[in-house]
């Protein structure tokens, strides 16, 4: 079982998604902690670190992602936490490149099966 915080980030009011994220890794045995909407970068480093996760999954639906990533990014390297990130959230392909290079592990578009991010958490988990 891991420990996964599911980030809302920035002005993004949507988490749908995030909830059904979340209820899919509680289903397949996981213990999925929601941080609720409109967060800090500071914030997820923080809540990061306070709960020990093993992975921090970021949705953002703004399209604010560009900025906001590299500041979680930043923010969690102050705080010496090395935890793989995901991205959900709309996206181009140059982007979804970028933030790899960044360092995200996986990144989701809309509609992607929640089967399949579930599976692909748990193998960057297992990394």
């Amino acid at each position: 079982m891991a420990k996964i915080l599911i980030a809302k980030i920035g002005l993004d009011g949507h988490d749908r998604g995030a909830l059904l994220v979340a209820r899919e890794l509680k289903e397949a045995g996981h213990e999925a902690i929601y941080s609720g909407l409109h967060r800090t970068p500071e914030e997820i480093a923080i809540m990061s670190a306070e709960e020990d996760v093993d992975l921090i999954a970021v949705g953002i639906l703004s399209g604010a992602h560009m900025a906001l990533i590299p500041i979680l990014i930043e923010e969690l390297k102050q705080r010496q936490v090395n935890k793989p990130i995901t991205f959900g959230g709309i996206i181009t392909k140059k982007e979804s490149e970028s933030l790899k290079n960044m360092g995200v592990k996986a990144v989701f578009n809309p509609g992607t099966p929640l089967k399949d991010i579930v599976k692909k958490i748990e193998e960057i988990i297992n990394e």
